[in-house]
């Protein structure tokens, strides 16, 4: 029997991961749709937890698109939504480093991007699409760490898998940044605000009664071992078939922590 058939009862608040674990950027992975409806069927509380670089609204139509009914799913809580924030609450227009799309995205938020090269602050939710190689960014970055320019990263994933195929994230131009000794603030997981903002729209519910579920180690797992959530580790996602590293804890200075389960998909 696969362990989340028989999920304890005292889970009543599921926050859980999207890419890697529901969908693959290209479809939905076999199962996802219908164990969200399990659980909601249940009664149990389901809040999607995702370090996409957009707004919930933009998440939720992507959603859509792959075929995830509405029904699945109690509230959306992503990185994009406080970064933008943050960078709407500059004093002055700000740089940019990702899509054509999300930038768009932030401008509808009313993010203000500045027309030239005079800025304090930066905002990265991506890699420009002519532009997919991180390591093809470090001249910009020296540049802007010599200017003490602020990056805000809206996305702290490095990679995702987009429909098996390896893909990079803002999280590896800001750590390529933060090496250079260039200033970032991090939004999402494994950083305490998102998973703050989750359990508000949970309605603070204690931690006993919270699962996360997730494929990333340092993200999913590193973030629900900090707020003292169990977790359920997701094995096919970003880190492959490689299993639960038995140092994991020890490494990340969690004591004993351990998932509550591996798996291999929710269905």
């Amino acid at each position: 029997m696969h362990f989340l058939d028989s999920l304890d009862p005292k889970y009543r608040f599921i926050l859980c991961d999207l890419w890697g674990v529901v969908h693959n950027g290209v479809q939905l992975h076999p199962g996802a749709a219908r164990r969200l409806s399990q659980w909601q069927a249940q009664g149990r509380s389901v809040v999607l937890i995702t370090n996409a670089p957009r707004p919930a609204d933009a998440v939720a139509d992507q959603l859509a698109r792959l075929g995830l009914p509405r029904e699945c799913w109690n509230a959306i809580v992503t990185s994009g939504e406080a970064g933008i924030a943050a960078l709407k609450a500059e004093a002055r227009p700000v740089g940019f480093i990702g899509t054509a799309d999300d930038r768009a995205v932030v401008e509808g938020k009313g993010v203000r991007i500045a027309g030239d090269g005079s800025f304090t602050a930066l905002g990265c939710t991506g890699l420009r699409e002519e532009q997919p190689d991180p390591q093809s960014y470090r001249a910009e970055l020296e540049r802007l760490a010599e200017c003490d320019v602020h990056m805000h990263c809206l996305n702290p994933d490095r990679v995702v898998l987009h429909g098996g195929v390896a893909e990079a994230c803002a999280g590896a131009i800001a750590g390529i940044y933060e090496m250079l000794g260039g200033r970032v603030t991090w939004y999402g997981k494994p950083f305490a605000a998102i998973y703050e903002h989750a359990l508000r729209e949970a309605g603070n519910p204690p931690n006993n009664q919270v699962l996360a579920i997730g494929d990333g180690l340092q993200t999913d797992m590193l973030g629900a071992a900090r707020m003292g959530l169990d977790a359920v580790f997701v094995t096919p996602g970003i880190h492959a078939d490689e299993g639960f590293p038995p140092d994991f804890a020890e490494a990340n200075g969690l004591a004993d922590w351990q998932p509550v389960a591996i798996v291999d998909g929710l269905g």
